[in-house]
């Protein structure tokens, strides 16, 4: 009885253990090799920036010393975050109060700049408060929210729903709301988008084994979103991934399947981790700036090295240290 409870206990760490070791070993790989000359910066990069630019926290000193840290980079579109949404999808216009400054100024100091309203909210899928998108009042009040963001001057939006689970069709519906609606206002439509399954069928097992909870998307749902805004950032950070060599694989591999169903209409732009924390989802030492940016470029180059409209979004401007930014330049331009 004993052996036989000793060899189903390893059977079961064999089950549980070896498709761990093989998928590490792949995404190591994945990381070794040479990147493509040209898959470097396109200049369609892009940064979140907080909450500080449009609630007075940051003044006219601020912004001329941003102007002049991304001078010669390829930024372009700065996500600025100007919500929360409420659960019901409005937008209180206390959230935003120097909105129209902070638009004014850097369309008259940075030009070619395009800013972007970041909006979002927790959405009620794994627990019971947050934003409802099944609730068509509550898409209704979203797109009533982007009308009225677009007021400010704001040159888009971006927003940012987590956590939103593959497959979700309330989505897709609102997205095609806002599409309409950015199109007759010549505004841009982006959005932050989840990881891309890493292996077929990824999302629906962690939903089974976390009781609910999904980290990624499938792929074809990833293409589904794609298809309906302007710009697509995958955040790909809080990857779980342990080591350098293992993120920068993993990078590399998410690159790939998002340029796979990215339609060349649509910018893709790669997150890269501008923080620093360690925890379960992210480990500093492991999710570096160079990692990530060798893995976009193994990705780019192998899957399509000559695609125009693809960058990087930085996240995040206040977490930011130099080292980071030192990183992007070298690595990238």
């Amino acid at each position: 009885m004993w052996r036989r409870g000793r060899w189903w206990a390893l059977g079961l760490v064999l089950v549980l253990i070896v498709p761990v070791l093989v998928a590490g070993t792949a995404l190591r790989l994945n990381y070794t090799g040479d990147v493509r000359a040209g898959t470097a910066s396109r200049g369609k990069d892009a940064i979140w920036l907080g909450h500080a630019w449009v609630d007075g926290r940051k003044k006219d000193a601020d912004l001329a010393a941003f102007a002049a840290r991304i001078k010669g980079t390829g930024i372009r579109d700065l996500y600025v975050h100007a919500g929360p949404l409420e659960h019901d999808g409005t937008l209180p216009a206390d959230r935003h109060p120097r909105a129209r400054r902070l638009t004014d100024a850097v369309h008259r100091t940075m030009p070619g700049i395009r800013v972007h309203a970041w909006l979002g909210d927790v959405l009620a899928t794994e627990g019971p408060d947050g934003l409802r998108m099944e609730h068509a009042a509550t898409r209704t009040a979203v797109t009533r929210s982007t009308r009225q963001i677009l007021d400010t001057g704001f040159d888009g939006v971006h927003f940012d729903f987590e956590p939103l689970h593959s497959g979700d069709q309330d989505y897709l519906s609102l997205l095609d709301d806002l599409r309409r609606l950015t199109r007759s206002r010549q505004a841009l439509l982006s959005i932050a988008a989840h990881q891309i399954d890493p292996l077929p069928g990824a999302h629906r097992a962690l939903g089974v084994v976390s009781g609910g909870s999904e980290k990624w998307w499938s792929q074809e749902f990833f293409g589904q979103v794609a298809r309906r805004v302007d710009q697509i950032a995958v955040m790909s950070y809080d990857t779980w991934m342990p080591l350098e060599g293992l993120y920068g694989g993993y990078v590399a591999q998410q690159t790939a399947l998002a340029l796979e169903v990215t339609p060349e209409s649509t910018d893709l732009l790669m997150g890269m981790p501008f923080f620093h924390e360690d925890d379960l989802g992210h480990h500093e030492s492991a999710e570096t700036v160079s990692a990530a940016v060798r893995g976009v470029r193994l990705g780019l180059s192998r899957t399509d090295p000559d695609r125009e409209r693809f960058g990087l979004a930085l996240y995040v401007d206040f977490a930011a240290e130099e080292g980071d930014w030192a990183a992007y330049r070298e690595d990238w331009h």
